[in-house]
């Protein structure tokens, strides 16, 4: 796994799903991502590989929950880069949760 230290990327995991955020450290299949989202459904993008190099072009569609500030990922089976085009689309995904719907705040917390 190539070294990704301080990189906004995307996460797959074998069990936990697909994550978005920065490489804060990364050891054997085990990555540690700071303002971290799961990403845990999306349109506007064919796959992970488009999402990491466009973002989404539906962000309304997209179903991204509250950032985390820090989440030990295990078993990740794929680290893919992100354009800063596409770290701005994913993080300007409104946040979605199951109680409210959208949140009308911006979904990176900045």
């Amino acid at each position: 796994m190539a070294k990704s230290i301080g990189r906004y990327v995307i996460c797959r995991t074998r069990g936990a799903g697909c994550f978005a955020g920065n490489v804060e450290s990364e050891s054997g299949t085990e990555v540690v991502l700071t303002d971290v989202r799961r990403l845990w459904y999306w349109e506007g993008a064919a796959s992970l590989s488009e999402l990491a190099t466009r973002g989404t072009s539906r962000p309304a569609k997209c179903k991204f929950p509250v950032a985390m500030t820090r989440d030990k990922l295990t078993e990740v089976t794929e680290v893919i880069d992100t354009t800063p085009a596409a770290e701005k689309s994913l993080k300007d995904v409104p946040i979605w949760n199951v109680t409210f719907g959208f949140d009308s705040g911006s979904g990176s917390g900045s």
